[in-house]
């Protein structure tokens, strides 16, 4: 079964810049979509942005114009970039296909955004 391990996250400032990673290994998911997903204090877990095996794209309206998704299939690998970021982006972090029945949740990726 696959595995994935995200990484990239930490304790930044308002407005600054991190990109999270989210690699895979087990299988490869070059023909699989994939979404990265947060999850904050008392909230449900959300899908943030999802991309497609070829490529296309979708976000979630609260981070539209700040966070591009990306994947580069040879290293199966799912990139966050997220900018501008916000207080309310505070949460954990995490990938999966962007499917029903998802893969194991790892323990994401931790990403706090202060002031």
């Amino acid at each position: 079964q696959v595995q994935l391990v995200e990484s990239g996250g930490g304790l930044v400032q308002t407005g600054a810049s991190l990109r999270l990673s989210c690699a895979a290994s087990g299988r490869t998911f070059s023909n699989s979509a994939m979404g990265w997903y947060r999850q904050a204090p008392g909230k449900e877990r959300e899908l943030v942005a999802t991309i497609t095996g070829g490529g296309s794209t979708n976000y979630a309206d609260s981070v539209k114009g700040r966070f591009t998704i990306s994947r580069d299939n040879a290293k199966n690998t799912v990139y966050l970039q997220m900018n501008s970021l916000k207080p309310e982006d505070t949460a954990v972090y995490y990938c999966n296909f962007d499917r029903i029945i998802k893969s194991s949740w790892g323990q994401g990726t931790q990403v706090t955004v202060s002031s």
